[in-house]
C-alpha cells in the first residue's frame, strides 16, 4: 500500500469496495430488523457512508436515525449489539478477517444544513446577487 493511503490520504479502491460491501450489509441487517432490541425497532436507522482504515480492520460506520432523533439511544443500542453485527457483516462479505465495527452518528446532514441556512442570509444574497446597474450595459444591442 502507498505511503499516501497509510498516512490518511484518499482511501484506495479496494478500502471503498469493501466499505460500501459493508455499508449495504448493515443496511440490511437494519431494515430487515435482524436486531432484538427494542430502541433499534422503534426507529429506521440509516447508513450513508462507513469509511474503513488502510488496514482494512477497523469499519466507522455513519449512522443516522430518521430525522435526526435519539441519536445517542441508537448508538448504544448499536454498541450494544456489536459482537452479534461483526459476526453477520463478516458472514455476509466473506472477509478472511471481520473488521471491528465502530458506530458514528452521521453529521453531513447538519453541516449541509448549516451551510444552507448561511447561504439564505441577506448578507450572502446580497452578495450574490448581480450588480444592479449592469443589466442595461449587458443587454445586447437590438437592431431594427
Amino acid at each position: 500500500m502507498s505511503r499516501l493511503h497509510q498516512k490518511g490520504g484518499e482511501p484506495s479502491q479496494r478500502m471503498l469496495r469493501v466499505a460500501e460491501l459493508i455499508r449495504h450489509a448493515m443496511a440490511e441487517l437494519l431494515s430487515r430488523g435482524e436486531i432484538n432490541d427494542p430502541v433499534l425497532e422503534q426507529h429506521v436507522v440509516t447508513v450513508p457512508t462507513v469509511r474503513m482504515s488502510p488496514d482494512l480492520k477497523l469499519a466507522t460506520i455513519y449512522v443516522m436515525p430518521l430525522g435526526g432523533k435519539d441519536a445517542k439511544p441508537v448508538l448504544d443500542a448499536l454498541a450494544r449489539h456489536k459482537k452479534f453485527l461483526r459476526g453477520e457483516v463478516a458472514h455476509r462479505i466473506n472477509m478472511k478477517f471481520a473488521p471491528d465495527l465502530r458506530f458514528k452518528i452521521d453529521e453531513s446532514f447538519e453541516n449541509s444544513a448549516k451551510i444552507d441556512a448561511l447561504l439564505r442570509r441577506p448578507e450572502v444574497q446580497r452578495d450574490l446577487a448581480p450588480p444592479q446597474g449592469d443589466e442595461e450595459e449587458s443587454a445586447p444591442d437590438k437592431q431594427n
